[in-house]
């Protein structure tokens, strides 16, 4: 199995912090976002290489970065130099898809997200069910719920709808960017592309991949810590404290 970090934004809230370094490499408490996500989903042995998805900007950060690690990590530069002209994280999905010729199923996070809990309950999750899956989560405030991802779900999680940013969204389940990709569906990113799916949002494939196949969505047993500003940031120093 292999992991796709999406790890291409700009980061542009983050400034001056992120305006010449990449936000997973942030560091919370004493180890950079990137380590927190990737020494968790080790620990399961299920992963034999990391794929970074990064801009041009950034790329030399992860190449150094990569070097501090035991374990296999591939950094991919998508050639973009701005946040004007980013691919968006679908279409960086597929660039890395080619580029490598992957072949597998797949594990697709963002790379700057940190969460309480373990992501390998979510990987067990998706091959038990032997679908592409998500993750969802309660969602109270209506105005968060207009910049999410949000999904209709059966009794057995089986998703009955998913979208992405809807002006009058359908429930209160929201969905985290981190993803399961069975190998078969991994191959349908480029048809959902040429179909006319979005590509910024990295769930916008997944809401285009539902009306085709099966796609189940696991209950967050956790939280996950969105940084997204400066005082997001600072907040999540004080309160952050690994994985339970």
């Amino acid at each position: 199995m292999k992991c796709l970090i999406l790890a291409a934004g700009y980061a542009t809230r983050l400034y001056p912090l992120t305006e010449n370094f990449p936000k997973p490499l942030l560091k919370v408490q004493h180890k950079t976002i990137l380590d927190w996500l990737i020494d968790d989903i080790d620990a399961a042995g299920k992963i034999d290489e990391y794929i970074v998805i990064s801009n041009h900007k950034y790329a030399h950060h992860f190449d150094d970065w990569a070097k501090t690690k035991t374990q296999k990590i591939t950094v991919v530069d998508d050639g973009t130099e701005s946040n004007e002209t980013r691919l968006g994280a679908v279409k960086d999905i597929q660039f890395a898809i080619e580029k490598l010729s992957l072949d597998d199923d797949m594990l697709v996070i963002a790379g700057d997200n940190l969460l309480d809990f373990s992501l390998t309950t979510f990987v067990d999750y998706a091959i038990k069910k032997q679908t592409s899956c998500i993750m969802r989560y309660y969602e109270a405030d209506e105005k968060r719920l207009l910049k999410c991802g949000v999904v209709t779900i059966d009794d057995n999680d089986l998703i009955l709808e998913m979208t992405e940013k809807s002006p009058t969204p359908a429930t209160h389940w929201c969905t985290p960017p981190f993803y399961y990709y069975t190998k078969a569906d991994a191959k349908l990113v480029k048809d959902g592309i040429a179909s006319g799916c979005g590509t910024d949002a990295p769930g916008s494939y997944i809401a285009w991949l539902c009306t085709k196949t099966a796609v189940h969505a696991m209950e967050m047993p956790g939280h996950r810590y969105d940084i997204g500003t400066l005082e997001s940031y600072e907040k999540v120093q004080k309160e952050y404290k690994g994985i339970c």
